[in-house]
């Protein structure tokens, strides 16, 4: 299941059941898992695990170095899970340092010219549409959305089932349930069809919109925002209100 023009390093670990396109190139200290597909023209660098049943498309480049001016040449790192998309022209860097790590969760999908930098965390399930990217040391939660050409700022935190329309510049930390649009990206209410689609209660729904008017719209600062979602205290606010409390960038607004 190698082509016979892929070049694969003797220190690569490929499992029997992967396949490598044609002119391929997989470097050393990269380990792919079972049942994963790399296309033709794909760059893998290590150190880099890939696990089981990804599919990466032509041209893309997985675990190359990072693009951080910071960055020394020390030994760094990319792992991603299961189950992942991985189309034309991605580019996925590994971290800056020994100590940090870029990683990617499982079932994710990334279409063309995405871009993962340095140091950056991805989550499960999420979607990134062509040429959605991220600085580096930026964390996206599960379930998230970002649209064609949506941008996120370095350190800014996107949380889970938050969904950014085209062109968004996210340049501060957008809570879970969240939709946010613009340059620079603002919050337009909760990501309503994103939670229908994935089974919220009617409730459920009636409390976030609750949260999302006591934080954006009831003309509170955060301190007093967050004494009102502690009378709710359903686990979803909650989840909204622990998000909101250990940003370090401050939130959309």
């Amino acid at each position: 299941m190698i082509h016979p023009t892929a070049i694969i390093d003797s220190s690569a670990k490929i499992a029997n059941n992967v396949h490598v396109g044609a002119y391929s190139i997989i470097g050393p200290d990269v380990e792919v898992d079972e049942g994963s597909w790399i296309g033709p023209h794909v760059v893998i660098q290590g150190p880099t695990r890939i696990g089981r049943d990804n599919k990466i498309y032509q041209f893309a480049s997985i675990g190359e170095v990072s693009q951080d001016k910071k960055y020394t040449g020390l030994k760094t790192y990319l792992e991603m899970g299961d189950r992942n998309v991985i189309r034309e022209f991605c580019t996925f860097n590994r971290g800056t340092d020994e100590v940090r790590i870029t990683k990617i969760g499982h079932d994710n999908h990334f279409m063309a010219y995405v871009h993962i930098a340095h140091d950056c965390i991805v989550g499960n399930h999420t979607i990134f549409a062509n040429n959605a990217s991220l600085a580096g040391h930026v964390t996206v939660e599960d379930h998230v959305v970002l649209s064609g050409f949506a941008g996120v700022f370095q350190f800014c935190r996107v949380g889970a089932y938050s969904f950014a329309t085209a062109n968004s510049v996210i340049i501060k930390d957008v809570p879970p349930f969240v939709k946010v649009s613009g340059y620079y990206a603002k919050p337009y209410g909760l990501n309503t069809i994103g939670l229908q689609r994935h089974g919220f209660a009617t409730d459920v729904m009636r409390q976030l919109r609750q949260a999302y008017r006591i934080i954006y719209r009831s003309g509170l600062t955060i301190g007093k925002a967050i004494e009102e979602l502690q009378k709710i205290a359903t686990p979803e606010v909650l989840r909204m209100m622990q998000f909101i409390e250990s940003s370090n960038a401050g939130i959309v607004r």
